[in-house]
């Protein structure tokens, strides 16, 4: 029997999908065609292979995922998996959490502060802008109405940019969709679980 992860961590934990993912040999010319954009080029999820079940859907989802976390300009790639996290604490998504804080640690090359994120939250101890970051993340993730102008002027008193906090807004409404998606469709599991 396997076992649920339950707390927030950097370790990424299996997926185990409730519904059965497309098999690629068995896919359809339009599954096949939608899976051509996913963002990884050396193999795909379980995840996307569920989504998979709907082409049209991933077909639209993909390329806007994309763009909202790869595109140039604007918010780093490390800026804008703060904001997945933010996101996915608010949502208790324990897997993107764990992927997007992976995915912190590779580009900042330091763990520190994604652990200070999982130990204290938006109490967490981290860099001017990264803590502006974190808490506008998890305000809008916690209840969009709730953010105000003095949020904003927060984020621009840390140095971000029009376009940046555009970039911050993007990431965390993406995941705040994504995450409960991933809640619906399987659940994290121990790594070395069945």
């Amino acid at each position: 029997m396997s076992r649920r992860v339950e707390n927030f961590t950097a370790e990424v934990p299996v997926w185990r999908p409730y519904v059965e993912p497309v098999v690629l040999a068995e896919a359809t010319a339009e599954q096949l065609d939608a899976l051509k954009v996913t963002p990884s080029n050396t193999k795909v999820s379980d995840y996307v292979l569920v989504l998979a079940h709907d082409p049209q859907s991933l077909h639209a989802r993909t390329p806007l995922f994309n763009a909202i976390m790869y595109d140039r300009g604007g918010m780093s790639r490390a800026e804008r998996e703060l904001g997945a996290v933010g996101a996915s604490i608010v949502n208790r998504c324990i897997y993107c959490a764990a992927v997007h804080a992976s995915r912190y640690n590779q580009l900042t090359r330091t763990t520190e502060p994604m652990q200070a994120v999982f130990d204290h939250g938006a109490e967490a101890e981290l860099a001017p802008r990264d803590r502006a970051i974190l808490g506008f993340a998890i305000k809008l993730s916690a209840c969009p109405p709730a953010v105000e102008t003095a949020d904003v002027e927060a984020l621009a008193e840390a140095g971000l940019s029009q376009e940046e906090m555009l970039d911050l807004v993007l990431s965390t409404a993406l995941f705040g969709w994504a995450n409960r998606l991933m809640h619906t469709l399987g659940e994290p599991v121990e790594p070395d679980a069945g």
